[in-house]
């Protein structure tokens, strides 16, 4: 139903993907929580319009650091104690930056799907023949069941924003677990499946989520661990506190690298916030400046982690390798940053 609406649009569905996540990041500050609710309805939308797996999964991973303009970040709320400004005025003095840099990764994903031949009627084709090999496959648009999937995207953006304030949607401030459930259960509802096979397929996937992705993650975290114990993460924030004629860039390009490493974008941020940016008048910079360039570098590098715990949700929603990905989403995180380091410093 929504590749009927959105044919005419053609590859520029690749940037507007990534701009819709950007700003939905926003009302669901979780990454990896964003990137499964979005993902579930977006990726077969990019599959059935011609887009390549690999470029379906980068366009939800490139604006999954769209979280950095929420109010409930905890960067901003840091820096606004730091500052002496509301959370509100920290998030309007950076937003244009976070803005264009997310345009930025936007542009340059666009540009790798062209360069890459990732938009064509050959993998539009893949895809329904795949699907026609699948099971249950139903004939026309029911829209009963085309609600399905975004429902739980529906109550998550109002539950996240102003709306929920609402009369009578109240009820919609849950997190991502509850919301997917509700999905669940409505699609039985109207689907009128076999209890019995439904519950054999729920956890089903369970099982396979925590092979496959769980599983992934806590591998990465002992690493980190590793790295962690080996000094190599106090020695590069050591560096940084000691480098204050190279602070543009340790700013950004460290945190950035950081967050590549290590698949967190927040430990390298708010280890460099709490030891360099207190002294940000002293090295020429506002706080608000230098601490959330720091944060959105860091997210940023976590964008093109193959190790990020959100890199690994939408390898397993798209069915391909986290390498593929991030080399697409790479070259514009790493044009968003060098223009943090030489336009927000």
């Amino acid at each position: 139903m929504l590749t009927k609406l959105l044919s005419g649009l053609k590859f520029f569905l690749i940037p507007i993907a990534t701009i819709l996540t950007f700003f939905i990041n926003i009302a669901i500050p979780s990454a990896a929580g964003c990137a499964a609710a979005v993902g579930a309805t977006l990726i077969p939308v990019l599959k059935s319009a011609g887009v390549r797996p690999a470029t379906t999964g980068a366009a939800i991973l490139a604006g999954t650091f769209g979280s950095m303009m929420s109010p409930g970040s905890s960067h901003s709320a840091m820096l606004s104690e730091m500052s002496n400004l509301t959370i509100t005025e920290v998030n309007l003095a950076h937003a244009p930056y976070t803005t264009i840099a997310g345009v930025i990764g936007a542009i340059a994903l666009t540009v790798m799907a062209i360069i890459l031949k990732d938009y064509g009627e050959e993998h539009r084709k893949a895809y329904l023949a795949e699907q026609q090999n699948a099971e249950n496959k139903f004939s026309g648009v029911n829209p009963l069941y085309s609600l399905a999937p975004l429902l739980p995207l529906i109550i998550l953006v109002i539950g996240g924003t102003e709306l929920q304030k609402t009369p009578g949607l109240e009820w919609t401030q849950m997190g991502v677990p509850q919301a997917m459930l509700i999905g669940a259960i409505y699609a039985i509802i109207v689907t009128r499946i076999s209890p019995v096979k439904i519950t054999e397929e729920f956890f089903n996937g369970m099982g396979n989520l925590y092979a496959n992705v769980l599983g992934i993650i806590i591998a990465a975290s002992v690493f980190v661990s590793g790295l962690k114990a080996t000094g190599a993460v106090d020695s590069a924030i050591e560096f940084l506190k000691h480098s204050n004629e190279f602070v543009r860039w340790g700013a950004t390009i460290g945190p950035f690298l950081m967050g590549i490493v290590t698949g967190s974008g927040d430990a390298a941020a708010i280890a460099f916030n709490t030891a360099v940016t207190p002294h940000a008048v002293e090295l020429g910079y506002t706080h608000v400046n230098l601490g959330m360039a720091a944060a959105i570098a860091g997210a940023i590098g976590r964008t093109m982690s193959p190790i990020a715990g959100v890199t690994i949700v939408r390898t397993g929603l798209a069915m391909v390798s986290p390498i593929e990905m991030v080399k697409r989403t790479a070259p514009g995180m790493i044009l968003a940053t060098l223009f943090l380091a030489l336009f927000m410093l």
